[in-house]
């Protein structure tokens, strides 16, 4: 055996640097994951969310009502506006357009000026308790904002408050976190397993020499496609089925709404990781470049989808860039379907985003395998 070789290791160095530098998506791909968690985590996550969206019904404008709204939005976690009706603001909390809904009685100026001590309810999107704490902490430094608008009579009776807060916390009155991880651990486990699973079927089919023998096949692209979606699809349901009841026994989680509207809801998520997966693999040269692509996507996924962080708490570009996700949709949906009961007519509206991006998905996946065929 000869002895150490500085010129061969030089040599296998060169060969290895120009290997690296003939794979340049391998290296695009190295260098952009880092970034991509510097600026996730250093503008985009925070668990101190505030300018959340409230509802505010009205028994009668007056001079007390104006002081509280002003306070609310004082506090910087509040953005107010005006429902008309109580069924209007009960479908606006439903669908997730307000997480607060505060409720100021008819004749509250008379009760305060008479000594009394109105409540005002505040009713509260629970679903995600960490989304409402910090915003639910500051009510208490609201009830002193009418102390500068007191009848003399009464600021000379400071023990006596002016009013009070009650908060009801609909859909997880007793505020377990448990309720708000485990329906989108349901979205989390399907985007993980259905994800990379379908990220290197192609790959390995090329990898394999097993690719020729298709492309051989009398064959269309999307009967290929959807050969190696479906299998997958049952896979997923059944993880589903899996979760939901070991949640609903072990944890508790309540199912208040469908079950078949959830499980169709779910096949179609399950359908948008499946084709993204596909559409990696076959833009992929081998299944190191297929798995980082989808951990690529698969980190800002669940990172910008409500899952890990309120998603109210992001800045704006941010949720635009998490209402592209499917993770973040049926996060939603889940949440809806599961705690709240909601109906087909209220998830529609992160329905179809699902939808649309499995059709595009679908669509850029048979134009890159048609350019393999050519």
């Amino acid at each position: 055996m000869s002895r150490f070789s500085f010129r061969r290791l030089h040599a296998l160095l060169r060969k290895e640097w120009i290997q690296v530098r003939r794979d340049p998506m391998t290296l695009r791909l190295i260098i952009a994951l880092p970034i991509m968690q510097l600026f996730l985590f250093g503008y985009a996550i925070n668990s101190n969310p505030k300018h959340l969206p409230t509802g505010l019904l009205l028994g009668e404008p007056s001079k007390y009502e104006r002081t509280i709204v002003t306070a609310l939005q004082n506090t910087g976690y509040y953005d107010v506006r005006t429902y008309a009706s109580e069924a209007e603001a009960e479908r606006a909390i439903a669908n997730g357009q307000a997480l607060f809904v505060v409720n100021i009685p008819p004749n509250f100026d008379r009760s305060v000026d008479r000594g009394e001590t109105p409540t005002v309810l505040v009713d509260a999107d629970a679903t995600d308790p960490t989304a409402i704490g910090n915003a639910t902490a500051a009510l208490g430094s609201v009830v002193n904002s009418l102390n500068r608008d007191l009848p003399v009579i009464r600021q000379a009776q400071p023990a006596i408050t002016p009013f009070q807060f009650v908060i009801h916390a609909r859909y997880n009155p007793e505020q377990l976190t448990v309720l708000n991880i485990v329906p989108g651990l349901i979205c989390i486990v399907l985007t993980m397993s259905t994800l990379l699973i379908t990220t290197l079927s192609i790959t390995r089919e090329r990898e394999r020499g097993t690719m020729e023998n298709l492309m051989a096949m009398p064959l269309r692209p999307i009967e290929i496609m959807l050969a190696k979606i479906v299998p997958y699809v049952a896979i997923g349901y059944f993880q589903v089925v899996l979760i939901l009841a070991t949640s609903a026994l072990v944890f508790g989680l309540p199912v208040r709404g469908s079950v078949p509207l959830l499980m169709l809801a779910l096949g179609l998520f399950i359908a948008s990781n499946l084709a993204l997966g596909l559409t990696f693999s076959t833009i992929s040269a081998n299944q190191i470049q297929a798995q980082q692509l989808a951990q690529f996507m698969l980190l800002p996924s669940f990172m910008l989808s409500g899952f890990m962080f309120p998603f109210q708490g992001m800045p704006v570009w941010a949720r635009w860039l998490g209402e592209l996700f499917p993770t973040t949709h049926a996060i939603r949906i889940v949440r809806a379907v599961l705690l709240k009961g909601n109906g087909a007519a209220a998830i529609m509206p992160d329905l179809w985003p699902i939808v649309l991006f499995t059709l595009l998905v679908i669509c850029v996946a048979i134009w890159f395998y048609r350019e393999t065929l050519e």
